[in-house]
């Protein structure tokens, strides 16, 4: 228990959005994709998920992990129109309205509620990414189900103080989350295997390296000197420990700040594409819309419609 406290002590977590979403008609969502955790509570109506269409109950929470593909449905799961995710994130004003009215917040019709957020090790390693488990249900849970209408109501107010509450909140769900899959012993395996690796300094010092580092040369010789190993063995030993490769993993923390300056700037493609390491843009906007399913500018124009 105590390597879990360790763990939880290192993490750095982010709020990045909250939202009371009413569902306007139902879609299937063939693979929704994301570089952030989610956490969705359903109020009221049908959500469901994965390839078997496992059904969320009504006061029952589904986790998203930051970077995993799945199926969601929602609405009846009978008729859904099915879209992909470049055609949900292009249009989701068709699918989705976003309520404001904090005294909704439970009771509209076909409603769930939600909040996105970053969990780092180190603010270098997605936390839940890195262990490698898929989307879960959470079965009724009054914990994080107070703490997700907290940070609604908060996010909706204009109240002093609300940036520093919804933090604390969010600092809780990610608390309450990995609490949920200790109690029922979810992921053993995974998280036996996968958590080990944030006790080696050598691997905590490559992952610091290349986040602050997204922009130059991460190439294994480079990060063979950083952690004193040598460039044949690098790879070897990255795998090892993460079960990836580090350049698919480098690949990925440049698309994951990509996403990032997408959704925070207005520089243009180009220059978040060179600021993230891909001097070629036209290969950057390949690998961004192989990896996210939507292009970089159609993502940019989503995050600025209704941004829900």
């Amino acid at each position: 228990m105590e390597d879990y406290n360790k763990i939880i002590e290192s993490l750095g977590v982010k709020f990045i959005k909250a939202r009371n979403i009413r569902i306007l008609q139902p879609i299937r969502i063939k693979n929704y994709y994301d570089v952030e955790n989610s956490l969705l509570i359903l109020y009221k109506g049908e959500v469901s998920f994965g390839e078997e269409d496992t059904p969320v109950e009504e006061g029952d929470m589904l986790f998203i992990p930051g970077g995993k593909m799945v199926s969601v449905t929602y609405g009846n799961s009978e008729k859904p129109k099915a879209v992909n995710n470049e055609e949900f994130m292009t249009h989701r004003e068709l699918y989705f309205d976003q309520n404001m009215d904090p005294n909704t917040i439970g009771k509209s019709d076909n409603s769930f509620g939600m909040v996105a957020f970053e969990a780092k090790v180190f603010d270098s390693v997605n936390f839940f990414t890195s262990l490698d488990i898929p989307p879960f249900l959470i079965k009724k849970d009054d914990n994080l189900a107070q703490s997700i209408k907290e940070i609604l109501l908060e996010d909706m107010s204009e109240e002093i103080g609300k940036g520093r509450i919804i933090k604390i909140k969010t600092e809780e769900i990610v608390i309450e989350v990995i609490r949920y899959i200790i109690r029922n012993r979810l992921f053993v395996e995974q998280l036996a295997t996968n958590s080990t690796y944030f006790k080696d300094p050598r691997l905590i010092d490559i992952f610091a390296y290349i986040k602050d580092n997204l922009g130059g040369d991460l190439s294994n010789k480079v990060l063979a000197n950083v952690a004193n190993v040598s460039e044949d063995y690098v790879g070897q030993y990255f795998k090892m420990l993460t079960g990836i490769n580090p350049q698919d993993y480098i690949e990925y923390q440049r698309m994951e700040a990509a996403v990032g300056l997408l959704r925070t700037t207005k520089k243009s493609i180009r220059a978040i594409g060179s600021e993230v390491g891909y001097k070629d843009t036209a290969y950057f906007c390949r690998r961004f819309k192989m990896m996210f399913g939507i292009p970089a500018g159609k993502m940019r124009r989503r995050e600025s419609l209704m941004n829900i």
